[in-house]
């Protein structure tokens, strides 16, 4: 049996039809061959643990009766070989469940780090079938417990648990009453099996979801460090961490339990079954029925034949953990399935229209979904800009969100050049948009890699144009150059320099559509001065820019001007024909809306 070399799954999967590659179940197909030759495997593996037994029965049969030393010695030897090659066996099958979790992990893991960006984006059909649903981290939990559970002895235990019967065969050959004996212990220790799924369920899968709620927490108190700290929440974070650890460990508690007292149940069971054997055994020997090395091979096999389900009891919680990971992963990428290859059309050059889109809140539990911005609709060319105004909470973000596509429509179509914005690809239509959300998002890297969205093959020439464009060239010199590393979250850069990094971003390489969320919320005059240029170079380019503003700066290059309230549309026109009406008409508002003048 050659050792595997590459992760299993890769290869076959290459064979099947795209479509197919929908679930976990489909990649655990895959392999399929594989665990085929390791069941087999593992039938050598239980033939050659036979070994001891009759290596025994020989010794006290043959040897000490015949006192014959070279029998011994060619005993010994082939007792040695038969122990190398079970060992070299093992070895090999530990090592192929390891290279096939690592192809699961290979093939799943890209997928399920899509769905975990995807996910806090998606509509409430991402809830599981119980209702609830999984955070992105949640879900690399479940393929790690997967990879585990297949490197670790656990599954060894499962390939041995099907050649229980090969032993007691052997028992019945030595005695009939002897395999009796065995048979009964074989069904009592599945009893215990059985026992251990029934008992651990419901722990486990409490303790995988406190445990989950509280790494969630934990994940919360160190993103918001500054706030605890600055506020004094601590403590009143801790009384409530401390409360959902509490309930963790109690979950742990009872797993444990349950599960360690099978464990030492199985394991006394195994040795009281061992000394009935050998108590039986030595009846027989007294009766004449049996000799004095079938007595001490029974002995052995009997231990033996029990060993896997001390095994498999023993790696319950981590077979229970799998399998709850298996579940819940299998469901959540049959809702997130893989897309097909679109045909690349042009990129955009020419349009954008917003035809009466309504734009519903991600991961909404209401049924129907909370719907954030209604029956929005207007119309741009290329080398124009919308300025999109109103008060907090009035829709513009959610509006924004809707027509790069993030939010999902529960009615309406967003196309760019008359085509719809599904009729991309997420990347090619990532490339065509540049997008500064109102929380300025960056990741752990360099300047210039945030600025090139992480692009491998990214042109220094490119990413200093879009600095230029966002007036930022002169600040990353003065910030130690291109590549300086900004820190988790651009902790290392101020709330201006993060800003101008997030605007340079998307303006890399000159997308067509341009949308700009308070683009100068944390920018000081000359800030805002390089975001009004930034518009304007946009529209010079014949690019689209949408821009999102309370302060009036951000509006100054913009041509026309769309008020929302509580979700709809209230004017849109001109920009200096809706100001001087939305400044005359303010009054008419359920609630005061900021002036822009």
């Amino acid at each position: 049996m050659d050792s595997p070399t590459t992760p299993v799954p890769s290869r076959a999967l290459r064979r099947q039809n795209p479509a197919e590659q929908q679930s976990l179940a489909a990649v655990l197909r895959s392999s399929l061959w594989m665990l085929g030759l390791l069941f087999l495997a593992s039938g050598v593996i239980n033939v050659l643990m036979l070994t001891g037994s009759i290596y025994m029965m020989q010794v006290y049969d043959r040897v000490l009766g015949s006192q014959s030393v070279p029998t011994l010695i060619a005993l010994s030897l082939i007792a040695i070989a038969a122990y190398a090659l079970q060992g070299q066996l093992e070895f090999l099958r530990a090592r192929a469940l390891a290279l096939i979790g690592e192809g699961i992990d290979a093939e799943i893991g890209p997928r399920v780090m899509t769905v975990a960006a995807e996910l806090p984006l998606r509509q409430s059909s991402a809830a599981l079938g119980d209702g609830s649903v999984e955070s992105g981290l949640v879900n690399f939990r479940h393929l790690e417990a997967i990879r585990g559970f297949l490197a670790g002895p656990g599954s060894s235990a499962l390939f041995d648990l099907p050649w229980m019967p090969l032993y007691v065969a052997a028992a019945f050959l030595i005695h009939a009453w002897l395999g009796w004996l065995i048979v009964g212990g074989a069904m009592m220790s599945l009893l215990l099996t059985l026992l251990a799924e029934f008992l651990s369920k419901n722990s486990t899968r409490l303790f995988i979801e406190t445990k989950s709620e509280l790494n969630g927490l934990t994940e919360a108190i160190v993103r918001a460090a500054e706030a605890v700290r600055a506020m004094g929440m601590l403590p009143d974070l801790a009384r409530r961490w401390n409360n959902v650890h509490a309930r963790t460990m109690a979950a742990q508690r009872r797993q444990t339990y349950s599960v360690g007292a099978l464990v030492i149940v199985a394991r006394t069971f195994r040795t009281i079954l061992q000394s009935a054997v050998l108590g039986l055994g030595s009846y027989l020997a007294i009766k004449g029925q049996m000799s004095a090395g079938a007595l001490i091979a029974a002995s052995i096999l009997a231990s033996r034949a029990l060993a896997p389900v001390d095994m498999a009891i023993g790696s319950w919680r981590g077979f229970v953990g799998a399998r709850h990971g298996y579940t819940r992963l299998n469901k959540v990428l049959r809702l997130f399935p893989s897309q097909p290859q679109l045909f690349a059309l042009p990129p955009p050059a020419k349009s954008l229209d917003v035809d009466n889109i309504t734009v519903t809140a991600p991961g909404s539990p209401a049924n129907p979904p909370k719907i954030v911005v209604r029956r929005a609709r207007f119309h741009l060319e290329a080398g124009q800009a919308l300025g999109v105004i109103g008060a907090s909470a009035s829709g513009k973000s959610s509006l924004a969100r809707g027509v790069i596509g993030l939010w999902p429509l529960h009615a309406g179509n967003v196309l760019l050049d008359n085509a719809s914005i599904t009729q991309w690809s997420p990347v090619d239509l990532g490339r065509a948009i540049g997008y500064l959300p109102q929380d300025v998002q960056l990741i752990d890297g360099s300047i210039g890699e945030n600025v090139a969205r992480f692009e491998t093959d990214a042109s220094p020439a490119d990413i200093i144009a879009a600095t230029e464009a966002a007036g930022f060239h002169d600040h990353v010199k003065a910030l130690g150059g291109y590549d300086t590393r900004i820190g988790n979250g651009g902790t290392h850069l101020s709330a201006g320099q993060r800003q101008r990094l997030g605007l340079a971003r998307a303006l890399y390489k000159k997308p067509f559509l341009v949308v700009l969320d308070e683009p100068n919320a944390n920018l000081d005059q000359d800030g805002e001065a390089a975001v009004v240029r930034a518009i304007s170079a946009v529209k010079a380019r014949k690019g689209i820019a949408i821009v999102i503003a309370h302060r009036p700066q951000a509006i100054a290059a913009v041509d026309f001007l769309l008020l929302m309230h509580e979700g709809d549309m209230i004017t849109l026109g001109p920009r200096d024909e809706v100001l001087q009406k939305f400044v005359l008409n303010a009054q008419q508002f359920k609630r005061p809306i900021p002036k822009v003048v």
